[in-house]
């Protein structure tokens, strides 16, 4: 079994937890396709069998977020997992809001939160913040597309939606849309609509997944790859299915590569004029 799933992860749950969950059902390796908090939900795509080799071509996708921030008050996680220490500042306007909002997009460098995934010195950041050790992390560069003010959602409390790129945290943007304002912000929800292909509104939890029922569900591999076909005849199929370049008048780019039976073989790329399989799936 090879192909995508597109879970509607609940809050509360961790990633690993709901992978682990297909994988029982399924018998067969999986992995997710980026990361959720477990306070958020939404749309997680799980790579089942080969697709997950597929991990590298998905890591410049564009992500859809709907988050809640909340205002005036603090926490060491940047959302309300953490210590959360109120009357930390005051509560924006929308007109505040909106005037400042225009600065966060663009290539723009953020400071990831500390309790985070980020490796240091062969440690997790979030495994030194626990022991409350001290340390900074870089700035890296991030691509916001778009950060849209939804509505007040209640005393201090406002809904955005985020348009961005892999690699984003949107409990920075958070913290730094507080301090751009002279206050303070942490998240207090947040829900992934989209992930590159994968919408929300076609995601499934697992909760409704079972052996009988998975394969309605499995999204084929090649669908969701957006990149042009190429069908080689024998001659290119016994060379390019053995590891050999072939020469092409192609475009250079990535290339989904079939067999001669139709089948979705892998990928490819081509360089110099040159065919050769970079990913083989089948």
């Amino acid at each position: 079994m090879t192909g995508f799933i597109n879970i509607n992860k609940a809050v509360g749950v961790s990633s690993a937890k709901e992978v682990s969950i297909i994988k029982r059902i399924s018998s067969t390796p999986c992995g997710h396709m980026g990361t959720l908090d477990p306070m958020a939900d939404g749309v997680l795509p799980i790579a089942i069998g080969n697709a997950a080799r597929l991990f590298d071509y998905f890591l410049a996708k564009r992500k859809v977020y709907v988050a809640e921030f909340m205002f005036g008050v603090d926490s060491d996680t940047l959302d309300t997992t953490g210590e959360v220490q109120l009357d930390r500042g005051y509560v924006p306007t929308n007109e505040q809001i909106e005037e400042v909002l225009h600065e966060f997009c663009g290539e723009i460098l953020q400071v990831p939160p500390k309790y985070s995934a980020k490796n240091i010195d062969g440690k997790r950041g979030y495994q030194l913040a626990r022991q409350g050790v001290e340390f900074e992390l870089p700035p890296k560069k991030v691509c916001i597309y778009s950060v849209e003010l939804l509505a007040k959602t209640g005393d201090n409390t406002y809904s955005f939606k985020i348009e961005c790129g892999g690699g984003t945290y949107i409990r920075s943007i958070a913290r730094d849309l507080g301090a751009r304002l002279q206050t303070c912000a942490i998240m207090s929800k947040l829900t992934r609509t989209q992930s590159g292909p994968f919408l929300i509104e076609n995601a499934v939890s697992t909760q409704n997944l079972t052996l009988q029922n998975l394969q309605n569900y499995l999204i084929p591999t090649d669908s969701v790859l957006p990149f042009e076909s190429f069908y080689p005849n024998e001659w290119q199929a016994k060379k390019l299915f053995n590891g050999l370049p072939i020469s092409v008048d192609l475009t250079e780019g990535t290339y989904k590569i079939y067999s001669l039976n139709g089948s979705f073989y892998g990928l490819g790329e081509v360089k110099n004029s040159k065919l050769k399989i970079r990913v083989k799936l089948c």
